[in-house]
Formats: C-alpha cells, sequence, structure tokens
C-alpha cells in the first residue's frame, strides 16, 4: 500500500492506494491531491518527512527517491523515519500500551522488529517520539525477544503465526498495524522541531539487510543451518 500526509498545523490530511499501481505512480499525483486539498504548494512546507526503512527494498528505495526530488524540486530539508518507529506510534494510537512491539515481514523467513515505549504521552496527542527500548534488528520471527509485557503488532504476526504462536507476546497482536503515512507525518514533524532534519543529498535508505536475495544453494545452506540449531 502507497500512503502519504500533509500536515497543516493540526489538521492531518492523508490519502492512501492499495490498486495496481506501483508506489512511483499512486503517490506523486495523491501529494498533489493534498497541497489541493490543504491549499498550499509544497514549497511552502517546511519539511518532507518519509519512511526510511526497514522494509520492502524497492518500497525503501521508492519513498527515499521520491523525498529527494520532491526536496530538491521545492528547496525542502528532509527527515527520515524508521518505519517500525510509525508502526508502533499507530499501534499506539489505537490500541493503547505504554510498551510496543512492532513486527514487519522482511520476507525470506525473517522478520523486523524493535520494542518501543511511550512513557507519558497519551495515545491521542504523543508529546515525544518513542523511546527505543530495543532498536531494529533482521532476525528470525523465533529470535523476537521483547523486554517484559509489550502491546503487538505488524504483519510479523499474520506471515509467520506458527513460528510465533508460542510466545506470550502474540496473543491478540494486531497484525493489521502497518507503516502509514500520518504517524510518519507525525513523527516527522516532531523530529524536524528537534533539528533532525537533512540536506535532500544526505538522505538515506534505512536498510537491515544487506543482501536481498540469495541462491538456491544459499538458502539450502541457510535452511539446514536453521534446522540444526
Amino acid at each position: 500500500m502507497a500512503s502519504c500526509a500533509l500536515l497543516r498545523g493540526e489538521k492531518l490530511y492523508t490519502r492512501s492506494s492499495s490498486g495496481v499501481r506501483t508506489h512511483s505512480q499512486a503517490i506523486l499525483p495523491m501529494i498533489q491531491e493534498l497541497l489541493a486539498e490543504a491549499g498550499v504548494a509544497l514549497r511552502e512546507c517546511d519539511a518532507i518527512a518519509y519512511g526510511s526503512g526497514p522494509g520492502s527494498f524497492t518500497g525503501v528505495r521508492t519513498a527515499c527517491g521520491i523525498a529527494q526530488g520532491l526536496g530538491y524540486g521545492a528547496g525542502l530539508p528532509l527527515v527520515p523515519v524508521v518505519t517500525l518507529d510509525a508502526m508502533a506510534l499507530a499501534c499506539h494510537q489505537q490500541h493503547g500500551g505504554a510498551d510496543v512491539l512492532a513486527v514487519l515481514d522482511a520476507r525470506m523467513s525473517e522478520v523486523y522488529w524493535a520494542q518501543y515505549r511511550f512513557g507519558g504521552a497519551s495515545p491521542a496527542a504523543p508529546a515525544a517520539l518513542p523511546l527505543s527500548v530495543l532498536p531494529p534488528v533482521l532476525s528470525a520471527p523465533e529470535a523476537v525477544a521483547p523486554q517484559g509485557a509489550v502491546t503487538a503488532c505488524g504483519n510479523g504476526f499474520a506471515a509467520y503465526a506458527a513460528a510465533l504462536a508460542d510466545q506470550p507476546f502474540a496473543a491478540g497482536a494486531h497484525a493489521d498495524v502497518m507503516p502509514h503515512a500520518a504517524q510518519i507525518a507525525q513523527l516527522g514533524r516532531i523530529a524536524f522541531a528537534a533539528g533532525q532534519g537533512v540536506k535532500a543529498a544526505d538522505a538515506q535508505p534505512f536498510y537491515l539487510r544487506n543482501k536481498i536475495a540469495y541462491t538456491s544453494a544459499e538458502r539450502r545452506e541457510i535452511n539446514a543451518a536453521k534446522a540444526a540449531a
């Protein structure tokens, strides 16, 4: 799914697309719609936040590339936002809980995951960026190990239900919670106010996996090692 959002004052405008168009085809028309609805030009915005990853290789590259193009064209700084941070905020806003575990399907029998704490911030109006309890990592689903009781979310629980079924934190996990531009915009505003904007030329995707695909022989070796563990 592709999504974009615009924050003007306290009003949040959003668009989402889950159709057959690619993200690169869908996102620019949606951004134009948001700007028209809000009655602003892109150059009048303060900054452009984007989901920096982790996530699908193509999706992360597309998000960064589009944000860079817009930033160059309008002379605006960029604010990278970790996608797991956005997932955690969405879960906190929708389901409550001070401690949140975000688990995202990374394909190839692995997940991206991280744990967060929201302190005194309320679900309706988070006062600060979520505190990272366990930073984003890439691992097998069986290796997900949060600290203490958590509210869990992310499509990793749907993709690897069997592998996570025996874990206490998997009970009642909100598998439908995914990264969305609404939370990226909210976190981006906070990060920008804290001076975390970067030049468009310096914006980078956030990767946890250095290799995107394995050969058949490498996959057999990985599966054999997992079976022997």
